[in-house]
């Protein structure tokens, strides 16, 4: 019995310290990534300055001009415009999933949402250059101008690739909130609409949040798609139909 008791506490032990090198390592990979980023930049911003680099109106590399403040305030602005049209529907999504849809509704609905979390994000580019930018030209051209590429294309397609992951995660953390929440709002006379907004969604906050900094992450990172339907023009918008890079 103490032999198999000090074979179970060093395996125990082993796993513990292998996670913990693991993370570790993990770390030690994202330092060395940002070290040589910095090291590699550095005689950069020498010769031509990190505040002229950073707020410098101008991208013309063949003019020696390297200023990105206009593709940070795009960034910006296509982020948090995908922000405001995924982020309600996620949530929404979200409570259907969690505690509105039928079993065999909920089980059609999870296998589409995670399809679209694994699709490339060149394949959502090219989507939205072919469908989306045709869209917006020919319902907003004589309104606002402009030829598709735009902002708002942009963030519409934005928006639609960060759904999956907030909904994914969103819908998990309302199933983890204790069902005597809920049983007991009801037991206080709330109707099911209310008991689901008002005492399970509040008690699921700190996952519904966490669900939204990693779309912030996923949309404020994305390339590809954002590059195809953006219009790829290093200028400060003047409009959301107006194109940017």
């Amino acid at each position: 019995m103490g032999y198999e008791m000090g074979e179970k506490t060093f395996s125990e032990l082993f796993i513990e310290k292998g996670l913990l090198l693991t993370a570790c390592f993990s770390i030690l990979i994202i330092l060395v990534i940002v070290a040589f980023i910095l090291i590699q930049g550095f005689p950069a911003f020498q010769d031509y300055g990190f505040l002229n680099f950073i707020f410098g109106m101008d991208w013309a590399p063949d003019s020696n001009q390297y200023g990105v403040f206009t593709m940070i305030v795009g960034s910006l602005e296509v982020t948090l415009l995908a922000l405001l049209m995924a982020v309600p529907l996620s949530i929404l999504c979200s409570i259907f999933m969690a505690e509105v849809a039928r079993d065999n509704v909920r089980k059609f609905l999870q296998p589409v949402i995670q399809t679209l979390a694994g699709i490339p994000s060149v394949v959502y580019g090219f989507f939205g250059l072919c469908v989306i930018v045709p869209a917006v030209r020919t319902l907003f051209k004589d309104t606002f101008g402009g030829n598709g590429q735009s902002i708002f294309t942009a963030s519409v397609l934005l928006g639609s690739m960060i759904l999956p992951t907030i909904i994914g995660i969103a819908e998990s953390a309302i199933r983890a909130v204790p069902e005597r929440y809920y049983q007991g709002a009801l037991a206080l006379g709330a109707t099911h609409e209310r008991a689901v907004f008002l005492t399970v969604v509040p008690a699921a906050k700190s996952g519904i949040m966490a669900g939204i900094v990693l779309g912030i992450g996923r949309a404020i990172g994305e390339t590809m798609a954002v590059i195809m339907v953006a219009g790829n023009q290093a200028r400060m918008p003047k409009g959301i139909f107006q194109g940017i890079r």
